[in-house]
């Protein structure tokens, strides 16, 4: 009797749908994607030495320093 009703209960579309795993895949791409992006975008953009995440050390701003110029961010 206990499988009746659970046979009627997926008839009648009391079952959860999953999401398409390639919507699933698609969403943490662009997730993965957005954070590599604004992390980029602060180290070229903001790290300035005096407000580095490594402190005041100037490496990372050195290194992207014309990346800084060819974007248009003043660093000087």
């Amino acid at each position: 009797m206990s499988s009746t009703t659970g046979q009627s209960a997926v008839q009648h579309g009391a079952t959860l749908d999953l999401p398409d795993s390639t919507t699933t895949g698609i969403a943490l791409q662009l997730t993965v994607t957005t954070l590599l992006a604004l992390i980029a975008f602060y180290f070229i953009g903001f790290d300035q030495g005096a407000v580095s995440v490594f402190g005041s050390d100037t490496h990372v701003h050195e290194f992207v320093h014309d990346a800084r110029h060819l974007l248009g961010f003043p660093c000087h």
